[in-house]
């Protein structure tokens, strides 16, 4: 499915935001009930921190991976092997292997991951190099050439 929404107005005014444009387009053509497993919420702590919380219920804390490369932060989960012998009549808990991707921004840091209660948390904060903040410009002006000049003298 293709999605309806044109970008390109945005486009057209911005410099450098080739990525913004390719991810718009990836989140676009997603499938999201091909990606819904496992359910997951994404929070806002502060106005620098971010909470991800995923619901990892069936996996114990050494049978996940959280990774970061570069800009991407990577969930993944093993699948454990059953090894009880049961036979379910309904498994509705899945314990299925999953990975799930998350496009960071530059300034977006994972501080810490904690497991709690079949949750997985995930806490990232942004920080903003100090390169990278708002800074004031000052603007130059130049005399413009306007004729002969009275220079001004006082009378002795």
């Amino acid at each position: 499915m293709r999605s309806a929404f044109d970008f390109s107005p945005l486009m057209r005014s911005t410099i450098g935001f080739d990525r913004v444009s390719r991810l718009l387009d990836s989140a676009a053509r997603m499938d999201e009930a091909a990606n819904s497993y496992p359910p997951y919420n994404i929070e806002k702590a502060g106005d620098d921190r971010y909470r991800i919380t995923m619901a990892v219920a069936g996996f114990a804390p050494d049978a996940l991976d959280v990774t970061v490369n570069e800009n991407m932060l990577v969930i993944a989960g093993k699948a454990r092997e059953d090894k009880t012998g049961v036979e379910y009549l309904h498994r509705g808990i899945a314990a299925r292997a999953f990975e799930r991707r998350f496009e960071l921004a530059d300034t977006i840091k994972v501080v810490n991951a904690s497991f709690e209660n079949g949750l997985l948390h995930i806490e990232l904060v942004r920080e903003v190099p100090e390169a990278k903040k708002p800074r004031q410009i000052a603007i130059e002006t130049r005399a413009v050439a306007a004729g002969p000049q009275i220079e001004h003298q006082h009378a002795a």
